[in-house]
């Protein structure tokens, strides 16, 4: 059974629980990380960065966020988060396709190259490996994927 879900604009109200889930999400892929001690930087980043040039799509579900995906201009998704407790559900497939309906001419990512789950994820839903790449800040491998329609 599909886990009801409602996707709706990003409010500045949702900052606080959108850092929350980016949180507990990022913890769990990757234990051995202090994700607490960079809430600071990913809070300045989400204010700076991501809030002020990209669709941030929210999902809702008994009026609480399980879930996001953000989308620029150029069809970049950086992030996409989803509440632990359903990955696996369609959730996540709701928010690529709402990304892929913002960005008709096409998706691109990054992804680190040793999230196997999260690869595996994105090639379902139609995306390539297109190339590979460093992350700057935590110089993991990355993998850049690309969806086209």
């Amino acid at each position: 059974m599909s886990v009801p879900f409602l996707l709706r604009p990003y409010r500045a109200e949702d900052e606080d629980a959108a850092i929350a889930l980016w949180l507990a999400t990022w913890k769990l892929a990757y234990p051995s990380i202090d994700f607490d001690a960079r809430v600071d930087w990913w809070r300045e980043r989400w204010r700076n960065e991501l809030v002020p040039n990209a669709a941030i799509i929210v999902a809702e579900q008994g009026g609480a966020m399980v879930g996001f995906v953000t989308i620029d201009s150029s069809g970049y998704l950086d992030q996409l988060v989803v509440a632990p407790d359903l990955w696996g559900s369609m959730l996540a497939t709701g928010l690529v396709d709402e990304a892929k309906r913002r960005s008709p001419d096409g998706v691109t990512l990054k992804v680190n190259a040793d999230n196997n789950r999260a690869i595996r994820f994105y090639e379902r839903n139609g995306f390539v490996q297109a190339g590979e790449d460093v992350n700057p800040g935590s110089k993991r491998l990355v993998l850049k994927m690309a969806w086209k329609p």
